[in-house]
């Protein structure tokens, strides 16, 4: 078995969801593609990062993502930074010979998409991957199988949403990922990028946008300093109507201002043959409809089924804890990370690569011109 040694390039929340992933798989997937070892932590303070050394058993930290890159016993770097620093570690982690998975939205904005983009084609033998973790989920892994068998048949409309109420507080302080100068955009960038991922995984690419953008709180406290206020620049609220290569329409909302929400995630496919839905805060089930089911006398046999896809991996996940068990949100990330070090072991480009990226970081990109001109926009954008 092939080691890995793996650099962490940031330890907040979700460098830790990452790291348990790691730390993890070895329970759940048997074969291994690989034996990973957790050689450096990055992370600014230092003191996250010594935290990772503490409970994670990383043997070093630092605050200098530089120090991870030029060491020749890690073979991979894992981007979980705020956004605004994705593109520079990702292009040196590329050009020093590294594997690179990073955490969405892969950019910026296109124009630093494209340059990450361009620096994965000039470097193929490397693996660069986004952790597009909803793809991993057991009922969309199904509802994939069942799209792709031709189950619905035409694809006549899509309703997808990601709902957060994170936002809905005005009191809350300013944080990194309402700023644009950090994070690039809001509820769009944090959310949406999830949900156009999945619906381009499902469905297959955009074709035009129209969308509508709103702040709903337009000063929040500083964050220490409860007196002092800041200026938000990004939308609580995202709003978007689509069209689909594949003829298909849509309605799309990313929104950190539903109150009564968790974190919810909801898809409903409706086709000429039948329809597809999931609630991920019902995460054990994708409900399926059959329209060739009889419908009479009194329904027949006609009415959504759920199918019990809990945690149904195919091999080489192993049934453990067991597959009737409730399943979580940490087991998608855990899907999405062996799925990376597969595709290392294998020499093969992965499907959420930095191309799927980039498409999701245009349909992003034609939001925002739409909401600024308040007109349709069509893709692929000319950039």
């Amino acid at each position: 078995m092939k080691n890995l040694g793996l650099g962490m390039v940031g330890y907040g929340f979700i460098g830790k969801v990452h790291t348990i992933s790691y730390l993890d798989m070895p329970f759940y997937y048997n074969p291994m593609p690989a034996k990973v070892n957790m050689v450096g932590v990055c992370s600014v303070p230092i003191e996250d990062a010594k935290e990772g050394v503490e409970k994670a058993g990383f043997t070093f930290a630092t605050e200098d993502y530089r120090e991870l890159i030029d060491r020749k016993d890690i073979d991979i770097i894992e981007v979980c930074t705020p956004n605004y620093l994705h593109k520079n570690i990702i292009i040196e982690a590329l050009e020093a010979g590294k594997h690179v998975v990073c955490e969405k939205p892969l950019a910026m904005d296109l124009q630093e998409a494209k340059e990450i983009l361009e620096a994965a084609k000039q470097h193929p033998q490397q693996i660069a991957q986004v952790s597009f973790e909803y793809r991993y989920q057991p009922a969309i892994m199904r509802a994939k199988q069942l799209i792709e068998e031709g189950f619905l048949g035409r694809i006549y409309n899509t309703r997808v949403v990601y709902l957060h109420a994170g936002n809905a507080d005005p009191n809350r302080p300013l944080y990194w990922k309402i700023q644009k100068k950090y994070c690039g955009g809001g509820s769009l960038y944090d959310l949406g990028s999830h949900i156009i991922d999945l619906t381009r995984f499902l469905l297959g690419d955009f074709k035009k946008v129209f969308s509508r953008l709103d702040i709903f709180t337009k000063e929040r406290p500083l964050a220490g300093k409860p007196d002092t206020m800041g200026q938000v620049d990004t939308e609580d609220l995202a709003l978007l109507l689509f069209e689909l290569e594949n003829g298909a329409t849509g309605t799309m909302e990313a929104t950190k201002v539903a109150n009564g929400t968790n974190d919810e995630v909801r898809f409903e496919v409706h086709g000429q043959k039948g329809a597809l839905r999931f609630n991920s805060m019902q995460p054990n089930y994708l409900e399926v409809y059959d329209a060739r089911d009889a419908g009479a006398p009194i329904g027949g046999q006609r009415g959504f089924k759920a199918i019990e896809t809990v945690q149904r991996y195919p091999q080489p996940a192993v049934p453990f804890p067991g597959p009737k068990f409730s399943i979580g949100w940490i087991r998608y990330h855990m899907g999405s990370a062996f799925d990376f070090l597969n595709n290392i072991a294998q020499k093969k480009q992965p499907e959420a690569d930095m191309y799927a990226g980039y498409k999701v970081q245009e349909v992003m990109e034609a939001a925002v011109i739409s909401d600024q001109k308040g007109r349709w926009v069509d893709l692929p954008l000319n950039h």
